[in-house]
């Protein structure tokens, strides 16, 4: 059986690649796939408390289930919003964007 803390040191680490990503990255199309690594982490962490606290519980599925949908809608929302502005602007550098300026 794998212990807890090898779960938390796989999801930690998981969490600082795509905290990596999110901050390193200029393409917004890689900004959003380190957005959802770090979801994919906190799903680890989620799984991995139910099955050594609460086996017999389904919340912990259920708060991973939760989370896919979260990823889902704002993966379908981030591509949406970077196609509109590559249609505007040419281009998906995050600092390029500077449709908020008047």
């Amino acid at each position: 059986m794998v212990p807890l803390w090898m779960f938390l040191v796989v999801s930690a680490a998981v969490f600082c690649i795509g905290v990596y990503g999110v901050l390193s990255r200029r393409n917004a199309v890689a900004i959003l796939m380190s957005i959802e690594l770090m979801l994919n982490a906190v799903n680890i962490n989620l799984l991995a408390f139910w099955r050594f606290v609460a086996p017999q519980n389904m919340a912990g599925q259920a708060f991973a289930a939760f989370v896919f949908v979260v990823a889902a809608a704002e993966a379908a929302v981030g591509l949406a919003i970077v196609i509109a502005v590559y249609r505007n602007r040419r281009s998906v550098i995050v600092e390029d964007v500077n449709l908020l300026r008047g």
